[in-house]
């Protein structure tokens, strides 16, 4: 991968802080949701219930969609990512505590929670890794985008 294209992309990255992801359910049919994400490097982790959809459908198929981008009221200063990756659940203990100390991070201005911050037990992790990257940045033409494949 260009080193350019792979800071852009950790950039993104950096900038946001939720995405949509889209698994499949038994039935076949796509279920997009949007959940909070934290990374380390392309890596992504999301957190969800133990019992939640998302869950039951990864446990099923591990093949996930996602976007991550902004709003904006100027048509050509769209940007964002769009991945096409493999979610698997996180099980080692020390890995999921990782994750759990990098959320915080993630939102500096959150003073406190209304709940108590959960632990590996009480969710479900997901670590994803992503097997395609479509970079977008309309700033470059509309609909313009640039395909990463090697990963």
């Amino acid at each position: 991968m260009d080193n350019a294209i792979r800071k852009k992309i950790l950039s993104l990255l950096d900038q946001h802080r939720i995405m949509t992801i889209a698994t499949l359910r038994p039935d076949g049919w796509p279920q997009a949701t949007t959940v909070g994400y934290v990374n380390e490097g392309l890596t992504l982790y999301f957190l969800c219930g133990l019992d939640s959809q998302k869950a039951t459908n990864l446990a099923q198929d591990d093949r996930v969609s996602l976007t991550i981008d902004h709003d904006t009221s100027d048509l050509m200063a769209i940007t964002g990512l769009s991945m096409a990756a493999r979610a698997q659940a996180v099980v080692d203990r020390t890995e999921a505590e990782k994750v759990l100390r990098m959320l915080p991070l993630k939102y500096p201005e959150q003073v406190s929670l209304p709940v108590p911050m959960p632990t590996p037990q009480d969710v479900r992790i997901f670590r994803i890794t992503p097997t395609v990257i479509s970079v977008l940045d309309y700033s470059k033409g509309f609909g313009h985008a640039d395909l990463v494949t090697d990963l």
